[in-house]
């Protein structure tokens, strides 16, 4: 497991986000104009197996959760190779969506090229974007890493600000996770 920080490295602050057709885990297939009356959109690069993701998986159905109805819509993208990490294979992100009651859709970038035109790097790697689904933040969800515990809920108050107040005051701090399995 190789530990990696989230960059700009493809998309800077005011970026649109790039359009996507991806399969789920319910059984349909989204894309990025399904999502046309979100009032903010959370759009999270993530797997199944690293440990570093594992922990977030509470606090993004949180955030679910919380925001759903003030129009917030979250995605997980899994876009790992899973002849590299069999876990994170799409039978097994079903099981994953079920087992841990995961309230948000998740999709599988099964060719990896939706992780590339965002320009992640690691799992957990978060963007946020606004109802234009232009790029407005792009940092950790939490201050957690594995076993030890949240102190700053920093994705939960963002979004609560943006979609309150309609700007961000918090500072960004990159988001560390495993590397994508690239294929």
């Amino acid at each position: 497991m190789t530990l990696m920080e989230s960059i700009y490295n493809k998309l800077k602050k005011g970026a649109k986000a790039p359009d996507f057709s991806l399969p789920a885990t319910d059984g349909k297939t989204y894309s990025l104009s399904d999502f046309k009356d979100a009032k903010a959109l959370l759009i999270i690069f993530m797997c199944n197996h690293c440990p570093y993701v594992k922990p977030k998986v509470e606090e993004m159905k949180r955030i679910t959760a919380n925001y759903k109805d003030k129009g917030l819509v979250v995605i997980g993208i899994n876009p790992n190779d899973e002849n590299y990490v069999p876990e994170d294979s799409f039978d097994n992100m079903k099981k994953v969506v079920e087992e841990k009651g995961i309230n948000f859709i998740y999709l599988r970038d099964e060719s990896q090229e939706i992780a590339r035109a965002y320009g992640a790097s690691c799992t957990p790697d978060p963007f946020l974007f606004d109802s234009n689904h232009k790029l407005i933040f792009h940092s950790r969800i939490d201050d957690t890493h594995e076993d030890k515990p949240v102190n700053k809920h920093e994705m939960h108050e963002v979004i609560g600000e943006f979609l309150e107040k309609g700007n961000i005051s918090l500072q960004e701090s990159p988001s560390m996770g495993c590397s994508i399995k690239w294929k």
